[in-house]
């Protein structure tokens, strides 16, 4: 079986070990953007449903639902990046990953498909500086004139945010 590897942040450089020099990608969109993450990490996509709301819990975190007895914690993608609520629509869709270890959902407007990305189809993120925070983009992704932030999914949310997270799990 081959497998996707992504080297820690501080190099930015993105590295595969399939065979054919490609990684896939299941893109989505937020607020018109398409964003990727490795599909070695996603679990499933599961239609929107209504979550139950946690209290004193993160305006990113939505709540919580059960999937097939684990409760599963939906977080808001739109809002943890500074994009507004996301407002349900039809293609509104939980993208149901694996986060160090943990299951949790991740809100998106609509998944847009499997994208093969070879590794020079990718480059390193720009550098912002030191006043915004993108650790947890693995890379830019170029496929048909079309650019897709790539997405570190162990990395979107901070260790203590997961933290949060799990917390709101285990009560």
């Amino acid at each position: 079986m081959s497998t996707a590897t992504i080297e820690p942040a501080e190099q930015q450089d993105i590295r595969t070990s399939y065979s054919n020099g490609e990684q896939q990608f299941l893109t989505f969109n937020l607020a018109e953007e398409y964003y990727g993450v490795d599909i070695l990490k996603v679990q499933e996509i599961k239609g929107y449903t209504n979550v139950t709301k946690i209290p004193n819990t993160p305006a990113y975190l939505k709540g919580v639902l059960n999937l097939r007895g684990t409760i599963v914690p939906i977080v808001d993608l739109r809002l943890k990046f500074g994009m507004g609520v996301t407002e349900p629509t039809s293609f509104t869709v939980v993208v149901v990953v694996n986060v160090r270890n943990r299951v949790m959902g991740f809100l998106v407007d609509a998944v847009s498909d499997v994208l093969d990305l070879n590794a020079k189809n990718i480059q390193a993120p720009p550098d912002m500086g030191t006043t915004v925070d993108i650790s947890f983009v693995a890379g830019i992704g170029n496929a048909n004139d079309r650019l897709v932030t790539l997405l570190d999914i162990d990395r979107v949310l901070t260790e203590d945010e997961v933290a949060d997270v799990i917390a709101v799990t285990a009560e």
